[in-house]
């Protein structure tokens, strides 16, 4: 065997997922800088990325949903926000040494590239991607629990304010401050549901529901920030 089929092999172990197509393995592991000239970017993990992230998300929020019944709108959208920042994915990449398994040129081999905390989240959305092309939607949920099911389970240091992020965001980008609106309010007197959305400047607005005005601006925030790819860091800088 040799020594890249053997390391292929022992990732497949590590995740509990044995690819009927070794092909999309080697794609989702594949750096820009690796690609074949012919393929371009085709050739490497990004479409995968992009695919991968949007699974994750959803396979994440219905772990949620199940483990924490009691948990209204505003936490859930906090914790998922925490799960599948950019810092966590690099963390389960590191857990599974993902990035032994990483194809590099040689330039961004020798600029760190495996150990850098960017690209190891990005690879690891493109391996939820890859085992969701090839093993279809229930083998990713079920890598996705193996990951992420002690994380999401541990008590958050801190479910940072998504409001707060949101606004500490747009600061540090020179926009306004978000502006929230209450858009409808439905369900009996004494116990209305609220639909609101936040507004900032050159942005579509984003919207959150829940059972009082301050959750739902949460949702709202929460709704924004993962729509435009903010991380905890990102929030900060």
């Amino acid at each position: 065997m040799s020594r890249k089929a053997k390391s292929l092999d022992e990732l497949e172990t590590r995740i509990g997922h044995t690819f009927a197509d070794k092909a999309i393995l080697e794609r989702a592991l594949t750096h820009i800088s690796a690609a074949s000239p012919r393929q371009g970017r085709g050739g490497s993990y990004q479409r995968l990325e992009f695919l991968g992230d949007h699974v994750l998300g959803l396979a994440v929020s219905d772990m949620l949903y199940r483990a924490f019944p009691k948990a209204d709108e505003g936490e859930l959208s906090r914790r998922l926000a925490d799960l599948v920042r950019r810092d966590t994915c690099a963390e389960v990449a590191r857990a599974i040494d993902l990035g032994a398994a990483l194809k590099l040129g040689n330039s961004e081999s020798n600029a760190g590239g495996r150990r850098r905390t960017a690209t190891l989240a990005d690879v690891c959305e493109a391996l939820i991607g890859a085992v969701f092309i090839d093993g279809g939607y229930q083998a990713a949920a079920a890598l996705i629990e193996r990951l992420w099911q002690e994380r999401m389970l541990k008590p958050p240091a801190q479910l940072r304010d998504a409001k707060t992020m949101l606004q500490e965001w747009a600061q540090g980008r020179g926009l306004p401050a978000p502006v929230y609106r209450e858009v409808e309010r439905i369900g009996p007197h004494h116990s209305p549901k609220f639909r609101v959305a936040v507004d900032i400047s050159d942005k579509q607005p984003a919207e959150g529901f829940g059972a009082s005005k301050r959750a739902a601006e949460q949702a709202a925030a929460a709704a924004m920030l993962t729509r435009e790819g903010v991380t905890m860091d990102a929030a900060n800088g």
